[in-house]
C-alpha cells in the first residue's frame, strides 16, 4: 500500500506523541529486532523504531530493510526515529489507524 502525502501527514500528526517501541543495538539489524518490530507492526500498525548505534550513511539501508521485510511503509524519519505504518486488516474497525 502506497501512502500519498494527506495519509502521510494524518500519520505524523498521531505519531507525533509516540514513544518508540523498538530499538536496535550495537549489533544492527538482527532477527529478534526484526521480530519486535513486526509484533509491534502486527499489534500498534504504527510505530516508532529509534536506530541505535548506527552511523548516518546507514540509517537509510536499514529503514528500507525493515520496510521490504515487513511489508511497512517510512511515513517519516528524523534523526534516529523512523516511523512506520502497516495495516493490520485483522483488527477490528474501532481499533484500527484510520487515514483519511
Amino acid at each position: 500500500m502506497r501512502l500519498n502525502e494527506s495519509q502521510r501527514r494524518h500519520l505524523r500528526r498521531l505519531a507525533h506523541d509516540l514513544k518508540p517501541v523498538v530499538r536496535t543495538g550495537n549489533a544492527g539489524l538482527t532477527e529478534a529486532v526484526m521480530a519486535e518490530i513486526e509484533l509491534a507492526l502486527e499489534s500498534h500498525e504504527l510505530i516508532k523504531v529509534k536506530l541505535v548505534g548506527l552511523e548516518r550513511a546507514d540509517r537509510q539501508p536499514t529503514i528500507e530493510q525493515i520496510c521490504v521485510e515487513t511489508g511497512a511503509e517510512l511515513v517519516q524519519k528524523v534523526g534516529q526515529v523512523a516511523v512506520l505504518y502497516r495495516a493490520n486488516p485483522r483488527r477490528k474497525p474501532g481499533q484500527r489507524v484510520s487515514l483519511p
